[in-house]
């Protein structure tokens, strides 16, 4: 969430900044208007205050000297009265105020490049050439079908379209990725594992910026309870320290986690509609990082490169793009996608997302922190990125790694946790 202040002091500022994402101005004039607003009630709500103050001391004074103060007390009521009514005011100003604060994205760093759309994201860097195939290479989802480790069919009579179970050796996969991610980002990453909740309140999906924006994109569970199926780990691990002051030696903090990710795809026709590169459940291992303001560039940077780290210790080809102001999510201020390689495609693939939020994110969760004992509260910075989509990288691995005999070579750093060094048919 943008801090009003800021909005107030640099109105043309952020406006033009908020215009960059091509979407309109989301009603950004009307936050000043309301706080104004707001302002006036409160001016007169303390001069009222201050003068039944005032006022109130008069009346044991008028009791003891034995005069009427039947004037006073309705002018004392009257008072009340008005006051009750400003307070109902700013309670309705603030509260429209905050509703369209929640909706008004975050502005972009001044380093995002500016363009429309996905066609002006910028490449920055690649990583190996893409393997040339003496063979027709297969689709992951027939790579899967042959082998018998992915079943499509089960999965659509479990749960509908883009739903996958896993079989297998499939399973297996999955579940060394999994691994193998954990416990590079714990062990040569300086991160914490943490295993969360599946399910979170609206007040953990609001303080993150997928509420009440994407509210339709979500899976509610609100028949018995207001909460939600998480759509990353990225919203349980960020709100870990929400409505608390941290320490400011405790910062960076470094979480990761492993879960289960739930999101109302709607996709296009095509192939990211066959396979499992668009589910609605999916595996992911997350990163999220609260550091100190003046840090959180630095600390994109790295992120970014921990993410690349597994593709690299994968041997999966790879690229990083920069995205542009009309691409970047609600929520961040610049954004690096890593996109790995995909034969099927005959293009790369988004398989991790970094950004950083800068302090927006930790706004609407009030998260804060001490530089030392006396020093004002501040707000932390928020960067969260995917180390990585498990799905996708799985997908990755079975069609960069397939034989022409349609085998599947296991990637060197997966072996100790897969037992093997070939996925083969039956």
């Amino acid at each position: 969430m943008l801090d009003i202040k800021r909005i107030r002091e640099n109105f043309e500022e952020v406006k033009a900044a908020v215009e960059l994402r091509g979407k309109g101005d989301y009603q950004i004039g009307r936050t000043v208007e309301l706080d104004e607003d707001r302002r006036r009630l409160l001016a007169e709500m303390e001069a009222l205050r201050a003068e039944q103050k005032r006022e109130s001391k008069r009346i044991p004074q008028m009791k003891k000297a034995g005069e009427d103060t039947t004037e006073l007390m309705n002018e004392m009521k009257k008072l009340a009265d008005r006051i009750g009514e400003l307070d109902a005011q700013v309670k309705e100003v603030q509260e429209e105020q905050r509703n369209i604060l929640l909706g008004i994205p975050n502005t972009p760093n001044a380093t995002t490049p500016v363009g429309a759309d996905e066609n002006e994201n910028v490449e920055i860097r690649r990583y190996l050439e893409p393997r040339q195939f003496d063979f027709e290479p297969k689709a992951h989802w027939d790579i899967g079908t042959d082998l018998d480790i992915l079943d499509f069919d089960r999965g659509a009579k479990l749960s509908g379209a883009r739903f996958t179970v896993y079989k297998g050796k499939g399973s297996r996969l999955e579940r060394s990725l999994i691994n193998f991610m954990l416990n590079t980002h714990v062990e040569e990453h300086g991160y914490t594992e943490i295993l969360p909740p599946f399910l979170v309140g609206r007040k953990a999906m609001t303080g993150t910026g997928q509420l009440p924006k994407f509210e339709d994109d979500m899976y509610s569970v609100q028949a018995e309870l207001d909460e939600f199926l998480i759509p990353t780990a990225e919203v349980p691990l960020t709100n870990l320290r929400s409505d608390e002051i941290i320490d400011g030696s405790e910062l960076p903090l470094y979480y990761t986690a492993y879960t289960a990710c739930f999101r109302k795809e709607a996709g296009s026709a095509g192939r990211d509609t066959r396979g499992i590169i668009r589910q609605h459940q999916f595996n992911k291992v997350e990163m999220v990082k609260l550091v100190k303001p003046e840090d959180s560039y630095d600390e994109l940077e790295k992120l970014t490169d921990n993410a690349e780290d597994i593709l690299r210790k994968l041997g999966l080809p790879y690229r990083v793009i920069t995205l542009c102001t009309g691409d970047i999510g609600f929520s961040a201020a610049k954004t690096y996608d890593v996109e790995v390689w995909m034969p099927s495609y005959g293009r790369y693939v988004e398989i991790s997302s970094c950004s950083n939020t800068e302090d927006f994110q930790a706004r609407r969760a009030n998260i804060r922190f001490r530089r030392d004992p006396k020093a004002k509260p501040e707000y932390v910075h928020t960067l969260n990125g995917s180390g990585l989509a498990v799905g996708r990288c799985l997908a990755a691995v079975l069609e960069n790694y397939q034989n022409e005999d349609g085998s599947v070579t296991v990637p060197e750093v997966l072996r100790p946790y897969m037992g093997c060094d070939r996925i083969e048919g039956k």
